[in-house]
């Protein structure tokens, strides 16, 4: 069995030392072997979407890694532990850690091409409601979860409050969850850039107290990603493109569009003890993370997604 320490996030949180039943790798020495293998960029790097179009480029921030889509899907479902997972555009690792010694965070990059984001109503969303409106969802989706045998959760409020560059055409926020039978809360940190006809995704999600590093990064991750020229913002053609069905409200308030989006979602994944790595809603694409709490004996295995608390 193959033992790995992992503290996360990301979006997924915290962990302490615990057994995982990995598909891939038999032996510790074949998933070392594996770690070692993996070639991270630090420079420019294309984005392309699934048919190999460039829709945008990551200038790796300082402080961080990339790694590609394909080594990032063997890490999602082979190392982590997730059910089959869309790796999407790769994942960004703190730079002197790896996927197997995560000590505070990494981001998931993808992109989201369901039209133009019209951001007209930004200038007129009041937060402190929507956060109310999303906080009486999250009530109503804890009670249905508990009756279906898995934890409650909370959405204890704003990390940091939703702030939307009009200029640069970026957005983000964080939320905080409080997950039932956990000591410590669990950072969602949401950053959208939008583009001509969709919008990169990238996602953080840890332990609250990764909150203040996080904030200290943001502005840097946020200057690191642009749209490929033909895909910027101003690239929209109101005559050919198509306009998605939200805006800025919408991609902030996914939960609530679409209600079987963000806690239906978890519910077929987030186990006992376990904790959610990047959640989804409409236009708000996730994966599901399952880690487990305390340290379990090296005969352990983790549950399969469908089990339940007993």
């Amino acid at each position: 069995m193959i033992r790995r320490s992992l503290a996360f996030f990301f979006f997924m949180a915290i962990l302490w030392s615990l057994p995982v039943s990995a598909q891939k790798f038999e032996t510790d020495a074949d998933l070392a072997k594996w770690i070692k293998s993996l070639k991270y960029e630090t420079n420019l790097v294309p984005l392309s979407n699934k048919d190999g179009k460039l829709i945008a480029n990551i200038q790796v921030p300082k402080g961080y890694k990339y790694l590609n889509p394909k080594d990032s899907k063997i890490v999602l479902e082979d190392v982590w532990g997730n059910p089959p997972s869309d790796p999407g555009l790769g994942i960004l690792f703190i730079a002197n850690e790896t996927p197997l010694d995560l000590g505070s965070y990494a981001i998931t990059i993808d992109y989201v091409e369901e039209g133009h984001v019209d951001d007209e109503d930004s200038k007129e969303i009041k937060y402190d409601e929507l956060l109310s409106e999303l906080q009486e969802s999250a009530k109503e989706e804890s009670e249905q979860r508990k009756k279906d045998g898995y934890s409650g959760l909370e959405l204890v409020g704003w990390a940091s409050s939703p702030y939307y560059d009009s200029a640069a055409k970026k957005l983000h926020w964080a939320k905080e969850y409080k997950f039932e039978g956990t000591e410590t809360n669990t950072l969602n940190y949401n950053i959208r850039v939008l583009g001509r006809t969709g919008y990169l995704l990238l996602n953080v999600l840890g332990d609250i107290n990764v909150l203040k590093r996080v904030e200290g990064d943001v502005g840097r991750i946020l200057k690191s990603v642009e749209f490929s020229e033909g895909n910027r913002y101003a690239d929209y053609d109101s005559k050919i493109d198509n306009l998605a069905a939200y805006g800025i409200g919408g991609l902030i308030a996914g939960g609530l569009l679409k209600k079987a989006g963000l806690f239906a979602m978890i519910g077929g994944f987030l186990l006992k003890g376990a904790k959610l790595l990047i959640p989804a809603a409409i236009g708000l694409f996730y994966a599901i993370r399952r880690f487990v709490f305390g340290k379990g004996k090296p005969e352990d295995t983790a549950s399969g997604p469908g089990d339940k608390e007993t």
